[in-house]
């Protein structure tokens, strides 16, 4: 068999996703030829990729046509038309809506092709964007999503079906690369590796809450002056965060390190996770942080609760007095008997295998 796994971009940004996708095509016979696209960036961006990569170099203008764009779009077309049936695909693995947008008019005049589309969290269609996934049988397109939650919202959206496939880590292997507690405290940079440190982790974007989140932190810290905050990741809320950070007087308090490689051997340097997002399509975090052991404190979402159960704790989006109230509980806490609950709450072993089995199932080529 041969497949093109389509991703919209490299980058840190988008780190998750292509871990997604990674984990996916490894479920295929070794056999497999498999070829990967990146729509934008660099492949040297991404942590790694499986088989042959392409980089095709289009600006985010060219691939969504914007302005003068729209007349070079049928030129787009062919060259990736083109590409296609030179790759000899039988399946083609769509990184969401940003790359189905790009690929799904060509693709629907290439009926022998397997299409699958994986979306990773909330999307907003456009009528003419509905229509284009409305136009393909089902047998040649089927679309899934990272979690029940997400795949719930999709259906409604969209009117068709979309196949659940919940993504997971290999606990077994994600265990074992683990860095151990001060270790991963020195890998982030920390002043004081002795500390108790509350971690979050993910893009600095309005969607995860950071902002919010340092309220919170700043309403508790003065009855816990040996707890830190430190938020891992980068993006383009950076300064904005940074300013918030000053006008607290949360310097020394609270750590921004950026993007760190390996960031999934990190958590034990953590005492407690925090995940303040506002939506999610499913949060690797999550499952990251109880894998590694580490307590997760989360907003209330449906998608939180489909993982974790009764075993979550769940603090409501965009609510600082309870967030800062859920601080002040559990920072003194050990929370080594929370996490063996949210470890089994989860059930990591079985979520892995089911993973592998739908993998394989969904990338199945036409017959």
């Amino acid at each position: 068999m041969s497949l093109v796994n389509v991703m919209w971009s490299s980058g840190a940004p988008f780190s998750s996703v292509h871990k997604v996708h990674q984990q996916i095509v490894a479920q295929l016979d070794p056999s497999t030829e498999i070829k990967t696209w990146f729509l934008k960036g660099r492949h040297s961006e991404s942590a790694r990729s499986t088989g042959e990569v392409r980089e095709w170099g289009f600006t985010s203008r060219q691939l969504k046509g914007r302005h003068i764009w729209r007349l070079y779009m049928p030129i787009l077309h062919a060259r990736l038309r083109k590409a296609l049936s030179d790759s000899r695909a039988e399946v083609v693995l769509l990184d969401g809506l940003g790359a189905s947008r790009v690929l799904l008019p060509v693709l629907k005049n290439m009926p022998g092709l397997r299409v699958v589309v994986v979306f990773h969290g909330a999307t907003r269609f456009s009528d003419e964007q509905k229509a284009l996934y409305q136009q393909f049988p089902a047998q040649q397109l089927t679309m899934a999503a990272v979690s029940m939650t997400l795949a719930q919202s999709l259906r409604q959206s969209l009117g068709l079906p979309v196949e659940v496939l919940r993504s997971a880590l290999d606990p077994a292997l994600f265990s074992h690369e683990l860095h151990e507690r001060q270790q991963a405290r020195r890998l982030m940079d920390l002043p004081d590796v002795d500390s108790r440190i509350v971690g979050a982790i993910g893009r600095l974007v309005p969607d995860k809450g950071f902002d919010y989140l340092l309220e919170a932190f700043s309403r508790s810290s003065g009855r816990h002056p040996d707890l830190k905050l430190v938020i891992v990741g980068e993006g383009p809320e950076r300064k904005a965060l940074e300013h918030k950070i000053r006008q607290l007087n949360l310097q020394g308090k609270v750590f921004l390190p950026g993007h760190k490689p390996g960031l999934a051997q990190l958590y034990r340097g953590f005492d407690w996770v925090v995940i303040p997002s506002r939506e999610e399509g499913l949060g690797l975090v999550l499952q990251e942080a109880v894998i590694a052991g580490v307590p997760v404190l989360a907003s209330d979402l449906e998608v939180f609760r489909e993982q974790l159960g009764a075993a979550g704790h769940y603090i409501p989006v965009d609510d600082v007095s309870a967030w800062a109230a859920a601080i002040d509980r559990f920072a003194d806490q050990s929370g080594d008997a929370i996490s063996t609950s949210q470890y089994r709450a989860l059930a990591p072993e079985q979520v892995w295998q089911q993973f592998c089995t739908n993998s394989r199932a969904l990338l199945s080529p036409l017959r």
